[in-house]
């Protein structure tokens, strides 16, 4: 069977995604058109500025997570930064053709996740709210924990005490305890045709037996003239769009700006990173140089690789993104031999890799340049002489120094993620401001090959203290099981619909989405980096 190749991957991934942007498909987008709203992507053409990038998170959200209910196309929301009078925002936008944009347990958590990137990079959030509240059948998976719907109000009091701008325009639903989200910002838009209450007309019949009209329960109308909760009373969607754009061009010009020079911005990679198919392989068994990776991403000529002769299996560079100056931690994925002649295998850390990356990133740290990491790491080293040399305490420091990291740090998983080489990497749970994924990306405690082997060792261990012995034959498909059933939990998709990575990204817009990152990301201008104790 031929290998599917890196473009191969990006290509059938950019086919699917296409199928999730339509949500609900025709018929919803029609049922929009009858209640006279357009659908989720019509309202963000016209929100945000033409010709700018709309970076989108979250678009795998809830796939293939909820097959007792059907497909719920990017959880019901979309989310992503975009730019709106040349002002990058975040936006969250209810999707009404998925579920009546109901939300599901992985809605909330993507809706969180873009609220936790706002806070970060402390962008105006703009919410476009068109929900029927939290999907009922799954209300225990939503509401009480404290990542759960409760969760959103809170971060909404909280932004808004740090002085991050929110607007909030109701466009469609807005009932139950939904109704609070767009009542805590700090601008609430409301379109005619709209509903914004704590209990809907037939609720309200059954709690208390009063029988009262839609429009005078929680109309636009009512709540503009009446109970004076709505700031401005739009006519219709695109009315809204255009309020929206106007109350952003009144917002100050951001008093901290990373944005380098024109004459640095105009610096470009070279070679461009298209150049990647030709040196990655699609199923992450092949070895290439990840500097050849690294020069499609950093400013031509601004690499410098630091200790270039130790700790081979990490490559650690200074250099520029868009005029940016970074620190750069990525796995080599090529063999090498240690100054002490042992061969050491790529995308494997050992324990001089560790300590290389450790100092690196204190260094970074030190001077406040912002820390990309490049992720294609099989896990640490394992065996009797590297135990001795001390890998779990090299290890520990590295997880140590990105843990207390006060820098901006970005992640970019290529290939393998496994193990607790993802966490010393700056996984998901070391506070990455965004963690992105190419199609080639796996994701697991292990390798299938080696999770197919261990767990088979375990269900041989109980068989035959049963008494029974297995034959070849089911030997062999016991593995094979095991095999595909780890395979497909380690495939990236599997991964992106429980946000594990905000994003999953075609290989030559890598640059496109550090840059843009870089630009708008706040610089460190107070606190101290401090690491605790270090094993030494």
């Amino acid at each position: 069977m031929p290998m599917t190749t890196l473009r191969e991957l990006t290509d059938e991934l950019l086919r699917q995604e296409d199928t999730i942007r339509q949500g609900g498909g025709a018929d919803g987008q029609q049922r929009q058109r009858r209640h006279g709203r357009l659908a989720v992507r019509e309202r963000l053409a016209l929100l945000l500025d033409e010709g700018r990038p709309f970076l989108e998170f979250g678009l795998w959200a809830a796939h293939g997570m909820y097959p007792d209910w059907g497909d719920v196309p990017a959880a019901g929301i979309v989310t992503g930064i975009g730019f709106v009078k040349s002002r990058p925002c975040l936006i969250a936008a209810s999707d009404a053709t998925v579920k009546a944009g109901a939300m599901f347990p992985q809605s909330i958590k993507k809706l969180l996740r873009a609220q936790r990137i706002a806070a970060r990079f402390r962008l105006p959030v703009i919410y476009l709210v068109d929900s029927a509240g939290v999907f009922l059948p799954l209300q225990e998976d939503v509401f009480p924990d404290e990542d759960d719907f409760g969760r959103i109000f809170r971060n909404n009091a909280v932004m808004s005490a740090a002085g991050i701008p929110q607007y909030a325009a109701v466009m469609g639903n807005c009932i139950a305890g939904g109704a609070y989200l767009p009542v805590l910002c700090d601008k609430l838009l409301m379109t005619d045709g709209s509903q914004l209450c704590l209990a809907g007309p037939a609720l309200v019949k059954a709690a208390i037996g009063q029988v009262v009209d839609p429009e005078e329960l929680g109309g636009a109308t009512m709540h503009s003239a009446i109970s004076g909760t709505v700031d401005f009373h739009e006519s219709s969607d695109e009315s809204c769009l255009k309020r929206l754009r106007s109350l952003i061009d009144l917002l100050p010009a951001a008093a901290e700006s990373t944005a380098p020079s024109d004459s640095e911005t105009s610096l470009s990679a070279s070679p461009p990173l298209h150049s990647v198919y030709d040196l990655v392989s699609g199923d992450g068994r092949g070895e290439y140089d990840v500097r050849d990776v690294m020069s499609g991403i950093v400013d031509g000529d601004s690499s410098q690789e630091y200790k270039a002769e130790f700790g081979l299996t990490l490559v650690t560079a200074f250099a520029k993104i868009g005029g940016h100056p970074v620190g750069i931690v990525a796995n080599q994925k090529r063999r090498c031999k240690s100054s002490s002649g042992e061969l050491q295998i790529g995308g494997v850390i050992y324990p001089d890799a560790a300590d290389k990356a450790a100092r690196f990133v204190m260094d970074c740290n030190q001077m406040r340049v912002p820390l990309v990491f490049l992720q294609d790491v099989q896990g640490f080293m394992v065996g009797k002489q590297v135990e001795q040399a001390g890998i779990i305490r090299a290890g520990a420091k590295l997880v140590n120094v990105v843990s207390n990291s006060i820098v901006p740090k970005l992640t970019v998983i290529l290939g393998g993620s496994f193990g607790a080489g993802h966490y010393a990497l700056c996984g998901k749970a070391y506070d990455p401001a965004l963690i992105l994924a190419w199609p080639s990306a796996k994701y697991a405690v292990m390798g299938a090959a080696q999770a197919a082997d261990t767990l088979l060792a375990l269900q041989l261990r109980d068989a035959e203290r049963a008494g029974r012995t297995l034959s070849k034959e089911e030997i062999a498909g016991l593995r094979e099981s095991i095999r595909e059933r780890y395979t497909s939990q380690t495939d990236i998709r599997f991964g992106a619909a429980r946000g594990w990575v905000d994003a999953i990204i075609p290989p030559p817009e890598t640059r496109l989405w550090l840059q843009t990152a870089l630009d708008i990301l706040p610089p460190v201008t107070d606190g101290d980096f401090r690491t605790g104790v270090l094993q030494v």
